[in-house]
């Protein structure tokens, strides 16, 4: 049985200059039962997080959320630490980040020895590279959609050490069999040249356009070839299963705080115990690092000594920042357990209803828009959360065929959605169109997207009579 608590008063003041605007918002709050568990798409399961009534989260792939259980977990660790700073930093915080480590580790069938927690993934990829000693001829080779972030950390490690890079060229809708094809070409073509394809980059789900990658091939081809993988599971844990032990990448990592519901910024790095050697420090670099022999005195370490791995001890105090997003994962793991569809629950519930959801709504906005889904033929690249969909808007009318015209009105758009209806949807201009990534979830329904199909027929229509432009 569902219980009500008391009502819920949030107060937030908003100071605009010298107006000061105070917004209510009353939730009747409904708690939940672990026993019957939650339905996907329900107002039961929809009252769990924290969103302001008036505004439509459709875009949870960028950010993510997290339920008020994990908020609760969130705050209780930071109530602990400031109740006792140096007896929880030095003492409790180490075995609490321990049970978080293994509770991810379960979820993903990894030793919990091979995994270790940093902010986001765009950390965690750059902790790799730069512990990475690349020599003359090494190439980083990735894929032409990598996320923005992460190729820039290639450019500049290509500007500061040794390493050179392949950038992998293609244009989405493509084949799993032609993009691992080109993957083959680029390698062929480096060894060819007389250099070493020393370390691959590759997404698991593509940001944007918000699409599915045959990693699992390509890591076996990465092992085939002896190039390190390097796994950008950005969109990864809680999105698509996952396990580790099975696909044994060189390195993933994937965050939590998109699609695992934990507090921001948490992300898993997996790197297996014959690959911990490369990873000396990490970024920034603090106490647990271990430097050369030198001969000379040992550096002081003010921390507790431990019994732990060299690896983990690493990562385990990286400075002083607020950890309570790790600590909170399993309080994460937990709520997802309790989340049901059609007979299923947890991890198998959550996955079946977020991807039928990603399919329909793909379908529901392209026929509300007369357009398209962007789709292979063999229909992989829409095998997750996500589903784009091409804008009804003539590219060489509204933009002349420039790009960075095109550029502007897709910011246009993005800042009516959020300024004039309350919500936000990512969109990007891609092989000569505008395409807007669906994001499902579970306490959306297909209520929300015929809202978000109709919503953005509104904008298109007043993009082709020039408001973008004005």
């Amino acid at each position: 049985m569902a219980s009500y608590n008391c009502r819920e008063f949030d107060f937030i003041a908003s100071i605009f200059g010298s107006k000061i605007c105070l917004f209510v918002t009353i939730n009747m709050l409904e708690t939940y039962d672990k026993t019957t568990g939650m339905e996907c798409g329900s107002e039961l399961l929809k009252n769990q997080f924290l969103f302001d009534p008036a505004y439509r989260n459709l875009n949870h792939g960028s950010f993510g959320t997290y339920p008020r259980s994990v908020r609760d977990a969130l705050r209780q660790s930071q109530d602990e630490c400031e109740a006792r700073p140096d007896a929880y930093i030095r003492y409790a915080y180490p075995k609490a980040l321990d049970v978080a480590r293994e509770a991810v580790a379960s979820l993903v069938n990894a030793p919990v020895q091979t995994v270790v927690f940093v902010p986001n993934a765009t950390t965690g990829i750059n902790t790799v590279l730069r512990n990475i000693t690349f020599t003359e001829g090494d190439i980083i080779l990735y894929f032409a959609t990598i996320y923005g972030a992460c190729e820039k950390t290639v450019t500049h490690i290509c500007e500061t050490t040794a390493a050179e890079s392949l950038k992998i060229d293609y244009t989405y809708p493509v084949s799993d069999d032609a993009l691992c094809e080109a993957f083959e070409k680029a390698v062929s073509q480096v060894k060819a040249a007389g250099q070493n394809p020393r370390i691959a980059i590759f997404d698991t789900i593509v940001s944007l356009p918000g699409v599915r990658v045959p990693f699992e091939r390509l890591i076996s081809a990465c092992r085939q070839h002896g190039i390190l993988s390097l796994v950008d599971a950005a969109h990864g844990i809680g999105h698509i299963p996952f396990d580790l032990t099975q696909l044994d990448p060189d390195f993933l990592v994937s965050n939590c705080h998109k699609w695992l519901y934990t507090p921001r910024g948490c992300a898993l790095l997996y790197v297996p115990e014959r690959n911990q050697g490369l990873i000396r420090s990490t970024l920034p670099t603090s106490h647990g690092f271990v430097p050369l022999p030198t001969g000379g005195a040992p550096i002081n370490n003010p921390l507790p000594p431990s019994t732990k791995s060299a690896f983990v001890v690493n990562f385990e105090f990286v400075g002083t920042v607020d950890n309570a997003p790790y600590t909170s994962l399993p309080a994460a793991v937990e709520f997802r357990k309790a989340i049901t569809w059609q007979g299923k629950s947890g991890e198998d519930a959550i996955m079946s209803y977020t991807q039928d959801q990603a399919r329909k709504a793909g379908k529901l906005v392209t026929k509300i828009l007369n357009t398209e889904v962007l789709e292979n033929a063999e229909g992989t690249l829409g095998n997750c959360n996500f589903a784009n969909v091409k804008l009804p808007l003539d590219p060489t009318m509204l933009a002349g065929g420039e790009t960075g015209k095109a550029v502007k009105i897709a910011q246009w758009i993005a800042n009516k959605l959020v300024d004039e209806y309350s919500t936000f949807i990512a969109i990007i201009f891609h092989a000569g169109a505008w395409w807007v990534r669906l994001s499902a979830q579970v306490y959306l329904t297909m209520e929300d997207w015929e809202w978000a199909g109709n919503t953005l027929k509104d904008v298109c229509e007043r993009v082709s009579k020039g408001e973008a432009s004005e």
